[in-house]
């Protein structure tokens, strides 16, 4: 079994999903941050498996775990824990990083993802912004007792 991979991106993380009409037909997307933000994301994931010498994950069911350390705005209370529940959406900010990870040669497909944990918190005070992700292989045994765990099996 290939080892689990674990990238760190430092940057704004950016939504994607939002389109506009620009004219004849060109929808041009919404978030100006989203070209930084993919370019980081693939540029971490490549040097991370090149780094590691990592083979990526060409076929196969996955768990993907991502962890978006986002800016606190300074409307904020300073010593209050406080999570970031408005917009952008979690998984627009998903669904950037995907497409970057599909870029980078992680997997072929972000279809192979069957496992998701996913979380956006504001960075501490010097910690950088920017995102924790871990990609590994799915454990197909894990995923069959969670499934006969499930309430809708009736236990």
């Amino acid at each position: 079994m290939t080892a689990p991979l674990r990238i760190t991106v430092h940057g704004r993380p950016a939504p994607q999903g939002s389109k506009r009409h620009v004219g004849r037909g060109i929808l041009i997307e919404s978030s100006k941050g989203l070209q930084p933000w993919r370019q980081a994301v693939t540029t971490a994931a490549h040097n991370t498996r090149q780094r590691h010498e990592h083979p990526g994950y060409p076929t196969g069911p996955l768990t993907v775990a991502i962890t978006y350390l986002l800016p606190k705005p300074t409307s904020l209370p300073k010593h209050k824990p406080v999570l970031p529940w408005r917009r952008p959406d979690l998984d627009k900010y998903i669904r950037a990083t995907f497409d970057a990870l599909t870029d980078a040669g992680i997997w072929h497909d972000d279809a192979q993802v069957t496992a998701l944990h996913a979380r956006k918190i504001y960075a501490q005070p010097g910690q950088p912004i920017g995102a924790r992700i871990t990609v590994q292989a799915a454990d197909v045994d894990e995923l069959a007792e969670a499934i006969a765990r499930h309430p809708a099996n009736g236990q």
